[in-house]
C-alpha cells in the first residue's frame, strides 16, 4: 500500500504515482483555520511559540482529512523575528506579522545578529518536527522557509532595500548571501530534526516586483544557494512564487527545487505548457475555499488535476475563517477523482 509519504516523495523525484498528492505545506501557506483550532482546541497564537501545541495542530491537518501531510510553522515571520525584526504574534484569526524594521538599509545588515537557533520560536519550530516524526512516522513532514528576498524585505524597510538593491549592488549581495546562509542553517536544523521537504515561500521576490533581470540575479540566485544545500542534505525542496509568471518562466525553470508552486493567477496548464519537464504543485483558490460553496472547490480542484498538476494544493495560505468543510473538499475530490495515470502519451 501507498504511504502519503512515499506518494509525495515519488512525486518530488520526478517518478509517476498513482494519483497527485494533496498537501498543505504551512509556512506562508499556512493551513489552521479557526474552525480547526476548536475542533482540537488547541489555539492560535499560544501555538505559535510551544512545540507541543504547535505539533498538535499540524497533526489535526492530517488526522481529520485536510492535507496528506503535517507541516510547521504556521506564519512567515519566524526568519524575521529572529533577525531583529519586531513581530506580532496576532490573534486565533489573525497571522502574525513584522510590525517594526531591524534596519532602514541594507548597508547596515553587519549590525544583524546571526538567528539562535536554541531558543524563541526557531527553537520551537525544531522541536515540533521532532515531536511529529516520532509520532507520525509514515506522514511526510514538511518544513518551510521564507525566501532570501521576502526575509531580507522583512528585516530592512522594503521601501529602500527595493531600491538599493539596484543602486547598491554590491553591499546588497553581502546582505542577501548573509540572509541566505542564516536560511540554510534554519532549513538543515529543521532536515535533522525530521523534515522530509522544504518549502520555500518568495511573496516579495517576483517577476512583477523585480521584473525578469532582477528576478534572474537575486531571487533565482539564491534561491539555487538555499535548494542546494537542502537537497544536498536529503530532504525534497518546493518553491513557490506568488504573482504572475509569464515575463519570468525562463528564469524560474533555472531554480533547482525539486517542485515549483504558483498562486492561483497563474493557470496550471499555462505553467505545464511552460515548464514541460517540471513538477508543478497548486492550485486551488483559498478565496474559493473561503467564501465559495463545497462544489466551487471541488470544480476548482478537478480543474488543477485536469490541467496537469502533480500536487494539488492551495494557491497560497487559508484564510482563518475557511469553513472546515471546503478544506476537505480539496482532498475528499483528489481521492474521489477518476485520474489517468499517462505514460508514454497513453492514458492506463
Amino acid at each position: 500500500m501507498t504511504t502519503t509519504k512515499d506518494r509525495l516523495l515519488t512525486i518530488l523525484d520526478g517518478e509517476q504515482a498513482d494519483r497527485p498528492a494533496c498537501i498543505c505545506p504551512g509556512g506562508m501557506m499556512n493551513m489552521v483555520t479557526g474552525e480547526l483550532q476548536d475542533v482540537v482546541e488547541v489555539s492560535l497564537p499560544e501555538a505559535h511559540t510551544n512545540a507541543r501545541m504547535m505539533a498538535d495542530l499540524a497533526k489535526a491537518i492530517y488526522t481529520q482529512d485536510c492535507f496528506e501531510n503535517v507541516g510547521v510553522p504556521f506564519c512567515m515571520t519566524v526568519e524575521a523575528e529572529a533577525l531583529g525584526a519586531t513581530v506580532t504574534m496576532g490573534t486565533r484569526l489573525f497571522e502574525p506579522h513584522v510590525t517594526d524594521y531591524a534596519t532602514k538599509s541594507v548597508t547596515e545588515w553587519q549590525q544583524l545578529s546571526p538567528m539562535d537557533l536554541e531558543s524563541g520560536r526557531a527553537k520551537v519550530v525544531i522541536d515540533a518536527i521532532k515531536i511529529l516524526k516520532e509520532e507520525l512516522p509514515d506522514v511526510p513532514i514538511v518544513g518551510n522557509l521564507v525566501g532570501p528576498v521576502s526575509v531580507a524585505s522583512s528585516v530592512t524597510d522594503p521601501v529602500n532595500f527595493y531600491k538599493e538593491l539596484a543602486k547598491k549592488r554590491k553591499i546588497a549581495h553581502e546582505y542577501m548571501e548573509f540572509v541566505t546562509q542564516e536560511l540554510i542553517r534554519f532549513g538543515l536544523a529543521q532536515i535533522e530534526a525530521g523534515a522530509d521537504v522544504i518549502t520555500i515561500a518568495e511573496p516579495s521576490g517576483t517577476g512583477e516586483i523585480l521584473g525578469p533581470r532582477m528576478f534572474d540575479e537575486y531571487v533565482v540566485h539564491y534561491l539555487n544557494e538555499l535548494c542546494d544545500a537542502m537537497n544536498e542534505a536529503g530532504a525534497r525542496t518546493i518553491v513557490h512564487i506568488c504573482g504572475q509568471m509569464h515575463s519570468v518562466y525562463e528564469q524560474i525553470n533555472k531554480v533547482r527545487a525539486s517542485a515549483l508552486s504558483f498562486d492561483a493567477v497563474v493557470p496550471i496548464k499555462r505553467a505545464k505548457e511552460n515548464l514541460p519537464d517540471r513538477v508543478i504543485m497548486g492550485n486551488v483558490s483559498t478565496f474559493a475555499v473561503e467564501l465559495g460553496e463545497a462544489t466551487k472547490v471541488a470544480s476548482l480542484t478537478e480543474s488543477c488535476m485536469r490541467s496537469g498538476s502533480d500536487i494539488i494544493a492551495p494557491a497560497c495560505g487559508l484564510g482563518m475563517g475557511s469553513p472546515l468543510a471546503n478544506v476537505k473538499e480539496i482532498l475528499k475530490t483528489v481521492k474521489s477523482s477518476q485520474y489517468e495515470v499517462v505514460r508514454g502519451g497513453k492514458a492506463e
